[in-house]
């Protein structure tokens, strides 16, 4: 019932906001659409209520990682490869944790895209679409707050941990669907306390004395308004609420910390489990600085272990708790290292053209390899995956309808995923 009622109140939000001044966003839908898309729903039910989503800023290098070239030794230079703990499946030796993983794991090595540059990349594998300077597109979490809405009313429905500037946000959503973010782990959520000395009497009178100062200022009438009255009345839950505690790693024990990894990654991903246990729906955890085109392979030394401590463990700890079944895990970046070693002190450059993600739990298969890479990972052999049928896969993995077009302030008509298709053999 919990879930109904927050439902409407979004979808309330929402309706509204675009009565007037083309301000906020509207549903169209189109029936034909909108059946086959509840048809292939109805065939394969939606089973991540959360996914928590790792992102690889800089350009995970595919061929040193989870796309390993050992018969062509040029290619793959001092990068070692070991099998995982599935028949067929073979990883960089920088990921030794993650290989025992691969029971869960679905890699795609056939991800491509046409977006070449950091900033147009990241923006493209977050949103779907191609950066505009007119426009801001939603990222995937904001989507999943607009369609599904919150599953605990007194937590965002989105939280971001360690993401710089660059992260779209909401896009142009209402002010209600902006993801929270969390800029250092185990500092907690910051300015969700009452300050030193302020009671919860002298905490009142000051809300209501804002109350009346915004009284003589703010149109309550105005279809802006609603959404930012709502974020302000979440933030006033929050402060609270018992579920605050979920930002406090203290609350973990010590070996369990080690385990992620003694770092901001690393406690992130022990945050975001944290979170998703108390039915946070999207959670984003970044992991930048993986622009090798120097020193690649001492630079692996260095990040790779960060990455296999804290996404191993992750895999671990939700499966042992029985979360790995509604949880889906998501590793992306926004392209892949060139295959040819540069001669700027052994390094790769960016690539495009083709690059490993992978996903896990949900309902997604395990031990499984979706596509491939050619011989020397230059380019995609088979089963082309773009950076939309990513999105795709994950929103139908959560149950979002992927036919449903909303408007933004300016008039134009968008789509979740930008009309990706979901990757179906993904999914046992």
């Amino acid at each position: 019932m919990m879930l109904l009622n927050t439902l409407t109140r979004r979808q309330w939000l929402c309706s509204t906001a675009g009565l007037a001044l083309g301000m906020g966003v509207r549903a169209l839908e189109s029936p034909g659409l909108e059946a086959a898309w509840r048809e292939n729903r109805a065939v394969r039910p939606p089973k991540a209520r959360s996914v928590i989503f790792l992102y690889m800023g800089g350009g995970l290098t595919h061929i040193d990682t989870l796309d390993p070239k050992p018969e062509r030794p040029a290619v793959q230079g001092p990068m070692e490869v070991i099998e995982g703990n599935t028949s067929g499946m073979r990883f960089g030796a920088c990921l030794p944790k993650l290989a025992q993983q691969s029971k869960h794991l679905s890699l795609i090595r056939s991800m491509t895209t046409n977006q070449g540059a950091h900033e147009q990349g990241n923006y493209i594998m977050h949103t779907s679409y191609e950066l505009r300077g007119t426009i801001r597109h939603p990222s995937m979490g904001a989507w999943a707050s607009h369609q599904l809405g919150a599953l605990n009313p007194e937590l965002p429905s989105s939280i971001l941990i360690n993401a710089g500037s660059s992260h779209p946000g909401k896009g142009y959503l209402d002010m209600a669907h902006q993801p929270l973010r969390v800029d250092k782990p185990e500092d907690g959520l910051q300015h969700a306390m009452r300050a030193k000395g302020i009671d919860e009497s002298r905490f009142q009178r000051r809300l209501a004395m804002l109350e009346r100062f915004n009284s003589h200022h703010i149109d309550d009438a105005s279809p802006a308004v609603a959404p930012y009255r709502e974020t302000h009345a979440s933030a006033l839950r929050l402060m609270k609420s018992r579920d605050l505690e979920a930002f406090d790693l203290s609350k973990e024990p010590d070996a369990l910390r080690e385990a992620y990894g003694s770092n901001d990654f690393g406690q992130g991903c022990l945050l975001a489990r944290r979170l998703v246990e108390r039915k946070v729906r999207f959670v984003e955890v970044q992991l930048g600085g993986w622009d090798f085109h120097n020193d690649n392979f001492g630079r692996l030394d260095e990040k790779a272990p960060i990455l296999d401590a804290g996404l191993s463990t992750l895999l671990e700890d939700l499966h042992q708790r029985g979360m790995l079944s509604d949880t889906l895990v998501v590793l992306g970046t926004e392209f892949g290292r060139t295959p040819t070693i540069n001669n700027r002190e052994l390094g790769r450059d960016h690539h495009p053209q083709v690059f490993s993600c992978l996903m896990a739990g949900a309902g997604i298969k395990g031990g499984h390899v979706h596509g491939s890479s050619d011989a020397e990972g230059r380019e995609v052999d088979h089963s082309p995956v773009t950076p939309m049928d990513f999105n795709a896969t994950i929103a139908h993995a959560m149950g979002m309808d992927l036919t449903k077009t909303i408007y933004s302030p300016s008039g134009r008509p968008f789509q979740v995923a930008h009309k990706g298709k979901p990757v179906m053999e993904l999914f046992g």
